[in-house]
């Protein structure tokens, strides 16, 4: 036992040890310069030349230790460590509305894995740790622009799949209105006029992406996919998604008269703060509902009918051309009857018209950074004149589980794959927003799977 401890003691053990593990950091990110590290590491266990830890403090025997020096060892200690794994492997996360209902319901707290996919190397590096993008209380970017790397991945255990739940960069979060922050700026401008709605709620703030809002989705088709919506449901290639249990969309239920007793509802899972009872029907006109609710519902004494509030082109309000992905009349989408739509994918040409140009306008001059132009009916990019594109990045279509209480691709398009951040693990604690201590804790979602 004592010679064991001997060894564990030793520096030139301890230096094989955190030498090997650095070592084997610097090959998963790639970036070769940080080889010099192990000096610092070499010194740290065996020269000790240097003094790193300058703010931590050496007593000598009998010396009173000072608290406060402690406190601050021990608070840069947890920042850094903190700040690290944040970076590079798990970061907390909370659900903040309904899109996800019920698979993930607003109030989750969880944990976000960056390992799977791979985390991406910081693109934005001159940021206060562990604040994503506005600081607490008094406002402000958390973080300064003066250096912007290029995007790059870590390797990862495996790429964005099908159906996958998936955090990710809000691809329209690159411009965000000072005063409503909330809201799609994209979308405002062009229902309002970008001049208005700047006048109104701004001025803008112009994000990186690796420091735009947090998103949690669906991910219901990768690149390379052709993705339709069928009167509400999601067909990929032609074939039927998977009915995941907590898909719901609304539904119009008609009663004898008579509410539906708050209970049987609040059983079913659904939030009595969102639905209220129409007299005049009598009954919900937009009742949240999965295919089991359906079911139960159906077989209730006092309902008449229950109908699905399937949307026809054109869109019922306040959806419209304008809110619709590609925000071009011409397709004549809407939330349940959209596409068939094809996922681009890395490396692949397409033949570009001006037709087709509202679907990858966006990827072609925001997100892979060309100079986008259509002059006298034709298309230039970076000045010359274009006839195809091959894009250089995979791209998602993502979809929240409400179906009818999302903003998702639907109303915003492709997801790039610089936009990824990673994939919900397990909710670790729960809150209902609506109810009292202590039956707002949802027990029965505590340490549960994010699936």
């Amino acid at each position: 036992m004592k010679k064991s401890l001997e060894i564990f003691s030793n520096k030139w053990f301890k230096f094989a040890l955190w030498g090997t593990l650095y070592l084997l950091w610097v090959i998963w990110l790639g970036n070769y310069w940080w080889m010099f590290g192990l000096i610092v590491v070499f010194d740290l266990y065996v020269t000790q030349k240097v003094k790193w830890a300058f703010w931590k403090k050496h007593y000598k025997e009998g010396e009173k230790r000072n608290i406060w020096l402690d406190w601050l060892d021990a608070i840069i200690f947890a920042l850094v460590a903190a700040t690290f794994i944040k970076m590079f492997f798990i970061e907390a996360y909370v659900i903040p509305s309904g899109s996800m209902e019920r698979s993930l319901m607003t109030g989750d707290y969880l944990f976000v894995s960056k390992v799977r996919y791979g985390p991406k190397v910081p693109q934005t590096p001159l940021s206060i740790p562990l604040i994503h993008n506005v600081i607490p209380v008094i406002g402000g970017e958390s973080y300064l622009t003066w250096i912007q790397n290029d995007y790059r991945r870590l390797t990862g255990f495996s790429k964005v799949k099908r159906n996958d739940i998936v955090v990710f960069n809000f691809p329209n979060g690159d411009t965000v209105l000072t005063f409503a922050p909330s809201v799609d700026y994209h979308s405002y401008a062009r229902m309002y006029g970008q001049s208005i709605t700047i006048q109104k709620f701004g001025p803008i703030v112009v994000r990186p992406v690796d420091k735009r809002d947090n998103y949690v989705k669906r991910c219901v088709a990768v690149s390379g996919d052709t993705l339709e919506v069928r009167d509400g449901w999601v067909f990929v290639n032609g074939v039927a998604q998977e009915a995941f249990p907590g898909i719901q969309s609304t539904y119009r239920v008609v009663t004898n008269g008579v509410p539906i007793n708050e209970r049987i509802l609040d059983r079913m899972g659904i939030s009595l703060s969102e639905i209220y009872f129409e007299n005049h029907l009598p009954g919900y006109s937009a009742l949240p509902l999965t295919l089991e609710n359906v079911k139960e519902i159906k077989n209730l004494n006092n309902v008449v009918e229950v109908r699905p509030n399937t949307d026809y082109y054109p869109p019922s309000p306040p959806d419209s051309p304008l809110t619709l992905f590609p925000f071009a009349e011409e397709f004549q989408w809407t939330r349940d009857q959209y596409g068939p739509l094809w996922i681009p994918k890395s490396g692949v040409t397409v033949e570009l018209t001006l037709e087709n140009l509202p679907l990858y306008e966006r990827i072609i001059g925001v997100y892979e950074g060309n100079k986008l132009e259509v002059k006298r009916g034709e298309i230039f990019i970076n000045d010359a004149l274009a006839q195809r594109y091959t894009f250089k990045m995979n791209y998602y279509f993502m979809m929240g589980d409400n179906r009818h209480n999302s903003l998702d691709s639907r109303y915003w398009g492709f997801v790039p794959e610089d936009h990824i951040v990673g994939t919900p693990s397990f909710v670790w604690f729960s809150t209902d927003g609506y109810k009292p201590f202590p039956k707002n804790i949802r027990w029965k979602r505590l340490f549960r799977g994010a699936r």
